[in-house]
This record gives structure tokens, sequence and C-alpha cells, in this order.
């Protein structure tokens, strides 16, 4: 992923495409077959062009900033505390919950520890932070499928 100093402008085109990017996705833009049809790669173009980006990799690119920095808000607060701080608060959250079946309790602390071990990338931008922390409801209302569910 390369690093890019987000503008407000990528932020509000994230916004607009994702009804349509999330359409493509349940179609199986994502798959590994993806990019041997022709079909698909134009509409992907076509969407990211159409919210402004001069193609779909640079909406991939800026779709990667944005996650970068979101990993890096606590939730709870909305304010950015780094991605590392986050895990921790997620691993002790797992930890105090006594309704989560063990073996799920497992694989959940395992994982996220594995996590630990591979730091997110430092993020070279500090703008996007604020930028990001702006839109924050908004992008991981449209980027999370209902965690929620």
């Amino acid at each position: 992923m390369k690093q890019v100093a987000l503008t407000e402008k990528q932020i509000q085109g994230v916004l607009a495409a994702q009804k349509d990017m999330a359409a493509l996705d349940d179609k199986g833009a994502d798959s590994p077959n993806m990019e041997s049809d022709g079909k698909v790669v134009a509409e992907l173009e076509s969407v990211a062009k159409k919210a402004g980006f001069a193609s779909y990799a640079e909406y991939d690119n800026v779709i990667d900033n944005i996650s970068l920095v979101l990993a890096g808000f606590d939730p709870a607060t909305k304010k950015y505390i780094g991605a590392e701080a986050v895990l921790k608060r997620q691993i002790a959250a797992v930890k105090a919950d006594t309704k989560m079946p063990a073996k799920e309790k497992k694989q959940a602390l395992d994982d996220m520890n594995a996590a630990l071990k591979t730091p997110s990338p430092v993020i070279e931008n500090k703008g996007n932070i604020d930028l990001v922390g702006k839109y924050y409801d908004k992008l991981v209302g449209a980027l999370s499928e209902s965690e929620d569910d």
C-alpha cells in the first residue's frame, strides 16, 4: 500500500461510491478471478471514476489509507489512539467476556495476539487522522458492512 495524504474530496468520493462498490462486491468483484473478468473490472473502473477517482486502483489505495487510520480509532471514544492500543483494548474485552464460548475466545485471542506481533505501519500523513476523524461515523457505517449484526 502506498500511503497518501487524503483529501476531503477523496473521502466524499469513497462515501459516494460505497453503495455501488458494495453491490459489485456482492456480485463477486472481490473474488480472486475478478481481474480476469473484464466486465467486472470495467464496472469497478466506472464506479471509481464516477466518484471522482482517476482509476479503481486509486480508489482502492484511498480505501487502504482510510482503513489504516480507522484501525487506530477507539470505537467507544471515536478518538485516535493507535492500532496497537485498540487491539490491546479488544484483547482485554475478549478476556473479560464471560459469555463467549471458550473455543471461540481462544481463537479470537490467538488471532489478536498474532496481529499484535505484526504492527501496523506508522501513519505517514498525520493530517489523515483528523480528516478520517471528521468523517468517522460515516466511514465506519459505509465501510463496515454492519459489524454489529
